[in-house]
């Protein structure tokens, strides 16, 4: 059986990232001693010291090839390629999933909630942090500063920003995909509303360099700001189409099958409202008209059940 698969626009090429080399990888300088990593399709960056190695995150998909990449900053500059510590970004497994092929003996950070997690899931190759904080925690290793802040729960209920202020960088993960539209169904974050908060939060701190955890290149102020009206402009359109988007017609349609009456709704609610930003951000983001649609689906509900727009008081 053949299946015609959907045409999609055009990869802008300023969304794209540098190549992998034969190993299947790239590491490049952020700032200083603050390098990154990518496989095309995740993220992870290292700072060097003369205290080891701090390593941020640790996705499968890179695997191995995070030890190869800090071998081969070392060999260039003589520093040290032993990782002594390594910060938890958040639980989810495809981006700590590694975390075990660095032994019992590194230092690993997270949040509090990420603890609790990480135990709750009892998975071995993600072994739950040693050190945790609540709400502020500052890292010193080898005279080199790490803030670590947790400002409430968005893309999960632990995930935390990394400022590295000495390098002018913030690492914040699964948020903002820079020079791209929105993951599936707003990257399935766990706290809609505070996702949606997140990238405010992320420009409040001084940076100049961004790590998203995603695809392949680095971001910037700009690439945060742009996903940040890029969310407003998909709240701004449900909004309208939660007023103005008549159900009945769904409900007559479909009688006692509730929820086929629903799915129609909000389907319909949701691609009206999708479509002129995907048309607006066309070009400007990658892949804006892959995923709005459920992105938008997903904004649109929590703004129906978290803020109560579109609900009526019977009479």
């Amino acid at each position: 059986m053949t299946t015609e698969l959907p045409d999609y626009a055009p990869v802008p090429p300023s969304a794209l990232g540098p190549a992998v080399n034969e190993h299947g990888y790239h590491v490049g300088r952020v700032e200083k001693n603050l390098y990154w990593v990518t496989d095309g399709g995740y993220q992870a960056a290292f700072l060097t010291t003369p205290d080891g190695v701090v390593l941020f995150d640790a996705p499968p998909t890179i695997g191995h090839n995070l030890q190869r990449a800090v071998d081969e900053i070392a060999a260039a500059t003589g520093a040290s390629s032993e990782v002594t510590h390594l910060v938890y970004s958040h639980h989810h497994a495809d981006h700590i999933g590694a975390s075990s092929l660095f032994g019992p003996d590194v230092v690993r950070i997270g949040h509090a909630e990420n603890r609790r997690l990480l135990l709750r899931a009892g998975d071995p190759v993600r072994p739950a942090p040693d050190v945790v904080f609540d709400h502020d925690h500052t890292l010193m290793v080898g005279g080199e500063r790490i803030d670590l802040a947790w400002r409430g729960a968005n893309h999960t209920p632990d995930n935390i920003y990394v400022h590295l202020p000495s390098h002018d960088t913030l690492m914040l993960i699964d948020v903002v995909v820079p020079g791209w539209g929105s993951f599936a169904a707003f990257n399935v974050n766990s706290d809609v509303p505070g996702a949606m908060a997140a990238p405010a939060e992320a420009l409040s701190f001084p940076w100049r360099h961004f790590i998203g955890g995603h695809l392949g290149r680095l971001g910037t102020r700009d690439d945060v700001a742009l996903h940040q009206r890029y969310i407003a402009d998909i709240a701004e359109s449900a909004r309208t189409a939660l007023s103005t988007v008549d159900p009945s017609p769904f409900y007559a349609k479909y009688g006692h099958n509730a929820w086929a009456a629903v799915k129609a709704y909000l389907d319909t609610a949701s691609e009206q409202a999708a479509a002129p930003v995907a048309e607006k951000y066309a070009g400007v983001l990658a892949a804006a008209d892959v995923f709005t649609v459920s992105t938008t689906f997903v904004i649109l509900e929590s703004l129906r059940l978290d803020s109560g727009v579109g609900l009526q008081i019977h009479p």
